[in-house]
């Protein structure tokens, strides 16, 4: 995943494509130049894992109801003032436990995963473990599904295609270029509409999460837009979901978002065009709730991130009406995780 120049390397991972020198590292502080030889200092470093439920990812219309091994490693191609998990992505020197690719397959089995989420921090930086990892989940019937934001190349898709089965891919602030820049350390967003647009492309099935933050993340023309795009060029049924901001990092001093901006937005996208729509971080909230666009029907029922009830078919229609609700991944739906009674 890189190329070479006369002094150094470019870097053909993440949207960056840095250039490094002898000795150097990128952006992402976990690719090293050595010799000539450009090295991934994480690979098989575990710093996070969990078994979650899907919808945790958040992953509402693929695999509903099953269980997936997490798993991340250190750093991040992005430098979020307000990132939820700043303890891992923005640690100068990776840390973890060393765990080989068939490892973390037994570990998923192990606590009774249908598949393997690579999560928590990005994904991208960690492509090679994420590849060789998601090759022999394949192997063994599992799924592999991304959380990511997206900033990665074309090549970096085409290489994990073929093993990934999902992405969540999370935009932040509607994707606002300012915003990004401001915030976020990021140049540009462009290339993340494009990945979007190969992971299509390629069959991945996506998935996209908004954060609204109170203040400097809360602009309703830069919603519409992305949520034009994303009925333009991704399709109506795309789900998306608007998630709401609690103070974090270096946003301590910024409000929480409240259930009345998210469902705000949440207008916007489906005046858009967009069918379904979902609010995130607010337990409890009625927009966590999958209905069938053509009878109104219950169709999945969840509270937070654990599903409460599946009313689903077999092939993840409608059992009213029969209606596709664009679920895919159905033959590893479940009836929820098991980790929440009620």
């Amino acid at each position: 995943m890189y190329s070479k120049l006369k002094n150094g390397v470019r870097c053909n991972l993440c949207a960056r494509r840095c250039v490094i020198q002898e000795g150097e590292s990128g952006f992402c502080r976990v690719r090293t130049l050595r010799d000539g030889v450009l090295y991934s200092s994480v690979y098989g470093l575990i710093d996070g894992m969990a078994a979650d439920p899907i919808e945790k990812k958040p992953l509402f219309h693929f695999a509903p109801g099953s269980r997936t091994f997490s798993i991340s490693t250190s750093s991040c191609n992005f430098r979020c003032q307000f990132c939820l998990n700043y303890h891992s992505s923005q640690r100068e020197t990776p840390v973890g436990e060393r765990l080989e690719p068939a490892d973390i397959v037994s570990l998923a089995k192990r606590y009774d995963c249908s598949g393997l989420s690579y999560t928590y921090t990005e994904p991208t930086i960690f492509m090679e473990l994420a590849h060789d990892t998601a090759k022999i989940a394949h192997e063994e019937g599992m799924y592999n599904t991304f959380v990511t934001n997206g900033y990665m190349t074309t090549e970096a898709i085409d290489y994990i295609a073929p093993y990934l089965d999902a992405a969540t891919v999370d935009f932040k602030g509607s994707g606002n270029k300012e915003f990004y820049k401001n915030y976020m350390s990021v140049p540009k967003v462009e290339p993340i509409f494009d990945a979007l647009a190969h992971m299509k492309e390629k069959g991945v099935f996506v998935e996209i999460t908004n954060l609204i933050i109170p203040e400097i993340g809360d602009h309703e023309d830069d919603t519409r837009a992305m949520a034009s795009w994303i009925e333009e060029n991704l399709g109506s049924l795309t789900p998306l979901h608007f998630t709401a901001f609690s103070p974090m990092y270096k946003m301590t001093h910024l409000p929480s978002t409240p259930a009345s901006t998210l469902e705000r937005h949440i207008k916007i996208a489906k005046d858009a065009g967009l069918v379904f729509v979902y609010s995130g971080n607010i337990p409890g909230h009625d927009y966590e709730n999958t209905f069938c666009p053509s009878c109104g029907y219950k169709a999945v029922e969840r509270w937070s991130v654990y599903m409460k009830k599946n009313n689903l078919r077999e092939d993840g229609h409608c059992p009213k009406c029969g209606h596709d609700l664009n679920i895919a991944g159905a033959k590893w739906m479940g009836q929820g995780t098991g980790l929440l009674r009620f």
